[in-house]
């Protein structure tokens, strides 16, 4: 039996075969049923430490020499026939795939060096790129003109044609390829990045290349987390025709573990579940964590409560009708130049255990969400790319100025924000990726300072349809303010101060200057919560943490949500939309969480209620007239406009007639007299020209369309 197959009955055999036996009986028979149309055999590495002293021999030799330890399995398999088939034939060389799993230590793409080739490592990442799914021949047959057969193994990379027929006394050189007599296996390629958590501020991610064959094809898509195990393997690069110095290494993929849990990347040893356990429990934690957010910035106390609640989150919920309840929250900053806006969102993008960081300035549609692309990586074929969005899943997405994106890159935001997710339809390729995160957005007034009279859709370069999908949109001016400007300046000068103190004593020690001192003089720019645990305390809370709405917080949110809607009489504008009643329960839940309590309770309400309250009064309050519109974030439009241009409209059709044409200065007098500003009937014959509900056939003339 053993000389028949080709296989070597040595001591590592025998104790694969030992191991399988005592630890893999019941994966066999399984298999046994199942093959061939499931071929693989799934061995946790842990279970072959586990295994005695032969076991830790074993898994060392894993680690070192894989080629020769899945020659050994597949030995074991065939020369017990721990695998039967069906039709109770012997099962063939290379018939079954060993692919081992749970690696202990995990291998940093950028710490990869050229001693690592042909070692067994596991790596841990998020998927870039993907191409299609196609077959590729390992197993070449070919057939010279006598008749005679010759088969060919093909490696990764240069197909490889024989000199010439294998048969004894055949000369025949020119040898044509059978593709029905080869073996073809599945195969895709992957490009997987570093995950962004674990990069150090300003840091490239770097990536590297997967090869994958067989049954784990087409298993993920771009945007997944994965840990990949495989064998490090080098192909020679060609520069111009001639064979370089330089190697391109790959992974040869044995097996994909996919990362399904929240936040696991995130260790939280028993320790810092001690410490978490006893902040949440602190009276003082909701300010404890808000002056854990960017403490070099004074002030903006709500913008980063806000922040906070964002970082926590909200619940996502799958209903039973297959519709999907988010739960990020997403939040909007409108400011001022020089207001920190960008500070704070560098700031997130550290404390979330997952961020990524992008500028709309220098981002397409395409680097945002996903696209197909052809490139070198495909070899020529069209493969999926993810953006940020896709990368940032299951965390923070930090977009700043977003009002100086394009058009139609803003408009790849809409499908990413609402309903989580992003298709793609390009080049034969259909796909939809997940981009469960939280969007933190920052944009500057169109005309450079907020003006607080004006209304908020014609100050911002961005559509109604955008905005309106923010929970929370915070307006940061910068007012002067005596008493406050005094305290701006005294904070800053503070942590300047400060900063050249460290600094001076690092060249040349001061005396006099210790380590407590310096603590004591940094009080004021420190955070209460150190960053790192700040990290694992989100993780924590998301990972552990599910509250329900207790019967107080309820009626608390109905009765803010209907109070709002109250304020509207038939002929009055519209103050909040049921939009708004979604967002309050998401940022209660995200309350909660922070307390680490599974239920929300009246004060989680209240709190959330009064942040709620406060940017209704900056985006949606009229002054002129004394009610909430949130028309004039929704639409872009407010009630005050369309009534306006509904008595123009009406004010043109009495004085044309049936020509429907009238001077504009007609038309200001007589919608004046009505009760409206003329400058805002200016606005509003303005507004109609440019929409093109009329037009101007003569200077000072206008006419309906």
């Amino acid at each position: 039996m053993v000389k028949e197959q080709g296989h070597e009955d040595t001591d590592r055999t025998r104790d694969w075969s030992r191991l399988l036996k005592t630890r893999y009986k019941k994966a066999l028979g399984e298999l046994s049923r199942e093959y061939p149309h499931k071929r693989s055999l799934l061995i946790d590495y842990r279970d072959i430490e586990r295994f005695g002293k032969e076991g830790i021999s074993l898994a060392d030799q894993l680690l070192v020499n894989p080629g020769a330890v899945l020659e050994d399995v597949e030995a074991a398999i065939i020369n017990d026939q721990l695998i039967k088939t069906k039709d109770g034939r012997e099962l063939p060389a290379g018939g079954i795939n060993i692919r081992f799993t749970n690696l202990p230590r995990k291998t940093g793409i950028r710490n990869i060096r050229s001693d690592d080739i042909n070692r067994f490592l596991s790596v841990e990442g998020i998927l870039r790129k993907t191409t299609e799914v196609r077959p590729r021949i390992v197993e070449a047959a070919f057939r010279c003109p006598a008749g005679h057969f010759t088969r060919k193994i093909q490696k990764y990379g240069k197909f490889i044609e024989p000199d010439g027929c294998a048969t004894d006394g055949c000369t025949f050189k020119k040898l044509e390829l059978m593709p029905k007599l080869s073996k073809f296996v599945d195969s895709q390629k992957l490009r997987i990045q570093e995950s962004p958590e674990g990069l150090r501020g300003g840091e490239q991610p770097q990536t590297l290349d997967v090869d994958v064959t067989d049954d784990l094809s087409g298993k993920v898509a771009p945007g997944d987390r994965v840990i990949i195990n495989g064998i490090l393997r080098s192909m020679q690069r060609i520069v111009k025709g001639e064979k370089s110095t330089v190697f391109d290494i790959f992974l040869e993929c044995n097996s994909i573990e996919i990362a399904e849990k929240e936040f696991e990347e995130v260790e939280i040893d028993e320790k810092s579940e001690d410490e978490i356990l006893s902040l949440s429990r602190d009276p003082m934690i909701y300010r404890m964590i808000t002056h854990s957010i960017a403490p070099t910035i004074y002030g903006s106390e709500d913008v980063k409560q806000a922040i906070a609640l964002q970082l926590f989150g909200g619940i996502a919920k799958e209903m039973p009708d297959g519709s999907h309840l988010r739960g990020d929250i997403h939040v909007l900053l409108i400011g001022d130049p020089g207001i920190a806006k960008s500070q704070l969102l560098r700031y997130v993008v550290k404390l979330s255990p997952r961020a990524i960081y992008t500028s709309g300035q220098s981002s397409t549609a395409a680097g945002l969400t996903a696209t197909a692309v052809k490139d070198e990586f495909g070899e020529g074929r069209w493969t999926l790319e993810a953006g940020a969005l896709v990368l940032a899943d299951m965390g923070v997405a930090a977009v700043d100025e977003m009002d100086k994106m394009e058009k139609g890159d803003r408009s790849a935001l809409h499908e990413a924000m609402e309903q989580q997710s992003i298709s793609v339809a390009k080049a034969g390729i259909t796909a939809t990726l997940k981009s469960r995160c939280a969007l933190l957005g920052a944009a500057n007034p169109k005309y450079g300072r907020f003006d607080m009279f004006g209304d908020i859709s014609d100050q911002i370069n961005m559509p109604p349809s955008l905005l309106s999908r923010f929970d929370l949109i915070f307006i940061m001016t910068d007012q002067p303010e005596q008493k406050r400007d005094l305290a701006i300046a005294e904070h800053i000068l503070k942590a300047h101060s400060t900063g050249e103190l460290i600094e001076q004593h690092k060249k040349t020690p001061i005396p006099g200057v210790t380590d407590e001192y310096i603590l004591e003089q940094l009080k004021p720019v420190m955070p209460d919560i150190e960053p790192t645990l700040f990290r694992k305390y989100v993780a924590y809370a998301k990972r552990s943490c599910y509250p329900m709405l207790s019967p107080g917080a309820k009626d608390a949110l109905v009765n803010y949500y209907l109070k709002l809607r109250g304020i509207a009489e038939p002929n009055k504008p519209v103050p909040v939309t049921a939009r708004q009643l979604e967002a309050l329960v998401r940022l209660a839940e995200a309350s909660a969480r922070i307390r680490l309590s599974n239920t929300i309770g009246q004060e989680d309400a209240e709190r959330v209620i009064r942040i709620v309250d406060a940017c209704l009064r900056q985006i949606a309050y009229d002054a002129r007239t004394g009610t909430f519109d949130i028309d004039k974030v929704v639409t872009g439009i407010s009630k005050e406009k369309r009534d306006i241009v509904r008595v123009i409209k009406d004010a043109i059709r009495d004085i044309g007639g049936e020509g429907r044409r009238a001077g504009i200065e007609q038309v200001i007098d007589a919608v004046s007299g009505k009760g409206f500003a003329r400058d805002k009937v200016k606005e509003g014959i303005d507004m109609l020209l440019r929409h093109g509900e009329a037009m101007e056939p003569k200077n000072g003339i206008i006419q309906l369309i």
